[in-house]
């Protein structure tokens, strides 16, 4: 019971964030189209398609415990662990109307928009109280209504989906190693991590075709190089070969803002605790 009870709190707290933060968005006037979004984004999208497919099979072969594990597995680990960890910096620090922004609720909006009518069969107290949130004018009083989430070939990508595996597999070997170093007091919070990166000639490509590597590691600056490190302190993992990693306590100061470190924190005088990219929001607004 007590199993069965935390994976309900996992499945109901990711549906929880999502809806928190999708407060200000009107799908009919800030719907970002696929071909917007970058590359994480349709990741997502991909990854909920997926689910889909594969809970509607499970659904008609009455094998419950398959749509269990799978929505289980989709929030915890795809959306709770990677997606939303990963969006929090852009949601919360961006401009309000920004496209990343915007880009971000939309997969969300997707997410908890099929998540409130796989889960209903299993779940029907809980999605009743999620439709609540998400009922527009129009549409049916109850979730049992509400018709059934189609998943989309448009978004399937085998391409796209292996390189992402790829980096979420250096990913595990970036956190394994901040985790070294918060056990060694060299930093705190992995935002306070300067993340020097060592891959072989098989790794280079994926990694240099995102142009936010410190987002995706959720650190304050990334180095990379190709070929074998150069001098010591860098940790590798044996189940991931060609993969090394070293971290050093970030250069700059603290923005207060979005918590990042950045040389550019303090140049601004008026506000002088803001990083630059903070600053072009704050500007903005």
């Amino acid at each position: 019971m007590k199993q069965l009870a935390e994976a309900y709190r996992k499945i109901r707290n990711t549906c929880r964030f999502i809806l928190g933060n999708l407060f200000d968005f009107d799908p009919e006037r800030d719907r970002v189209n696929p071909e917007q979004m970058n590359e994480l984004d349709r990741w997502a999208l991909l990854k909920l398609n997926k689910l889909i497919l594969r809970v509607t099979r499970a659904y008609r072969n009455y094998e419950f415990h398959l749509v269990y594990h799978s929505i289980h597995n989709f929030c915890t680990v795809d959306m709770s662990a990677i997606y939303l960890d990963i969006i929090k910096d852009r949601h919360y620090t961006s401009h309000s109307q920004s496209l990343e922004r915007r880009a971000a609720q939309t997969v969300m909006y997707d997410v908890i928009q099929s998540l409130v009518r796989i889960l209903a069969p299993i779940l029907a107290f809980t999605s009743e109280e999620m439709w609540r949130y998400l009922k527009r004018d129009g549409e049916p009083e109850s979730v049992q209504l509400a018709g059934w989430p189609s998943a989309e070939e448009s978004t399937q990508d085998p391409e796209l989906e292996a390189k992402w595996e790829r980096i979420f597999k250096v990913r595990e070997v970036v956190a394994k190693a901040l985790e070294e170093a918060r056990r060694s007091k060299i930093i705190g919070h992995s935002l306070g991590a300067m993340v020097h990166l060592a891959v072989t000639s098989d790794w280079i490509k994926d990694l240099q075709s995102v142009p936010d590597l410190d987002k995706i590691f959720i650190v304050s600056g990334v180095s990379l190089e190709s070929g074998e490190p150069k001098d010591s302190g860098y940790l590798q993992l044996d189940e991931v070969p060609g993969i090394w990693v070293k971290v050093e306590q970030a250069g700059g100061s603290k923005c207060e803002r979005c918590w990042v470190y950045d040389s550019t924190v303090g140049e601004d005088e008026t506000h002088q605790t803001l990083c630059k990219r903070c600053l072009e929001v704050i500007n903005q607004m």
